[in-house]
């Protein structure tokens, strides 16, 4: 069974296979799981409309049972909608996709952890606009989804995608890290490219921690999905342009794993540091939360 390790392993499988770097990566699922490439492609483009689900799903009246969570992404709508946002249609319909798939989370509706619960926003903010803008298909999609797989059992065998293990880095830094080369590859770039992109989005988000205030998965959990979007979008925009990371991926993500490691406890999950230890953190209760 074919377990990439490293991102210089998965290129040189792909190159000596001679497919395209999505259908590698599906070929490594199928030894993995035992299954028929088209069973795994069907199980793929269930995680596409589950996306597609979630994000139809949202209601701008919805509120997370903590009362921290609602309402955003329906109010970057209506921006949008009254004309010239500062970011312009598209990159403003990403940072609103971001903001409905986070509060769908908070709000205990059905989303694709990708690669986990928390950072749920980041692929679905980047792929359904972009489906939109450039009119890319579902299996396009599809083999988006395989390249940014790929790349996650990457980052989860080198580093981590848990928050509790290697702070927020780990998870919307994971997940900007997998959206980054599914643009690519959407947009027709290497394989090559697509590691860059990923190292440069990971190298961005380095070192964040996560301080989830009261110990929810809500603030600042939302909005940084959107911040994992709009990483993705310029690591992948670098990337087609020819730049590089000078730091090789696979070192990348074994300087992630040691950033990590080097966190201390209070800003790993356990909401008793950064933002979470702020006066509001500090006093914040759901009962606090019910009374407003």
């Amino acid at each position: 069974m074919i377990e990439f390790t490293s991102i210089q392993q998965m290129l040189e499988e792909t190159s000596s296979s001679g497919l395209p770097l999505w259908d590698a990566i599906r070929q490594a699922d199928c030894q993995r799981q035992g299954i028929s490439p088209q069973q795994s492609w069907d199980k793929m483009a269930a995680m596409l409309q589950a996306m597609e689900d979630a994000d139809r799903s949202y209601q701008e009246t919805d509120r997370s049972h903590s009362g921290l969570s609602g309402g955003d992404g329906g109010k970057m709508a209506r921006y949008i909608r009254a004309g010239k946002p500062l970011c312009g249609p598209f990159l403003s319909e990403v940072m609103a996709g971001a903001l409905r798939m986070g509060e769908c989370n908070a709000c205990m509706k059905r989303i694709v952890a990708a690669p986990t619960a928390g950072a749920c926003g980041v692929l679905p903010a980047v792929l359904l606009p972009y489906a939109r803008q450039f009119q890319a298909g579902a299996d396009r999609l599809v083999e988006a989804l395989y390249v940014a797989s790929g790349f996650g059992m990457v980052i989860a065998a080198r580093a981590s995608i848990s928050g509790a293990e290697g702070g927020c880095q780990a998870e919307i830094g994971s997940a900007a890290a997998m959206a980054a080369p599914a643009l690519v590859h959407l947009q027709g770039g290497t394989p090559e490219q697509m590691a860059n992109a990923c190292a440069m989005a990971v190298k961005n988000l380095l070192g964040l921690v996560c301080d989830p205030v009261g110990g929810l998965v809500e603030v600042p959990c939302v909005k940084r999905n959107v911040i994992g979007a709009m990483d993705a979008l310029s690591a992948a925009q670098m990337a087609l342009a020819g730049i590089e990371s000078r730091v090789p991926p696979d070192q990348v993500l074994d300087a992630m794993r040691e950033v990590g490691q080097s966190l201390p406890h209070t800003l790993r999950e356990t909401g008793k540091g950064g933002l979470a230890a702020t006066p509001f953190g500090l006093r914040y209760t759901p009962k606090e939360a019910d009374k407003r």
